[in-house]
């Protein structure tokens, strides 16, 4: 009497291998969906490009050490520096904004500046580093 042994099949030739590719599959594009990146978006210019720009379309701040900022040596608070900037657009819709920073200002201060002119969808911002 002879007993009879089924074949078993390897894995590379059973369906079980390509089940669990599809999921694989299926789980990195799920996974990928929810990547979420945070900062800021800003529109940086070509790498060849150049712009030219007229003394009267450029708004520049500076900003101190202890954050506060001015414009044309008068302070301003986050309202006024809004509504310069806001000021400044309609009566030039070409302005750039350039922001002059005290090495040793608050880092959120900046940040915070920033986010005010996106914001107001300033096409043109700089910042530049006071020399100590």
């Amino acid at each position: 009497m002879r007993i009879r042994r089924d074949k078993r099949n390897s894995f590379e030739a059973s369906s079980a291998s390509s089940d669990i590719a599809f999921l694989l599959i299926i789980y990195f594009i799920v996974i990928a969906g929810f990547s979420v990146n945070k900062g800021l978006l800003l529109n940086l210019p070509e790498k060849n490009s150049t712009r030219l720009l007229l003394k009267e379309d450029i708004l520049r701040f500076e900003m101190d050490s202890t954050g506060a900022v001015s414009v044309n040596e008068s302070r301003l608070d986050r309202d006024g520096v809004e509504r310069e900037i806001r000021q400044t657009i309609v009566e030039n819709p070409n302005v750039a904004v350039v922001l002059e920073i005290a090495p040793s200002a608050p880092w959120q201060s900046v940040v915070s500046f920033v986010e005010l002119a996106q914001n107001l969808r300033v096409d043109s911002f700089s910042f530049t580093m006071k020399e100590e």
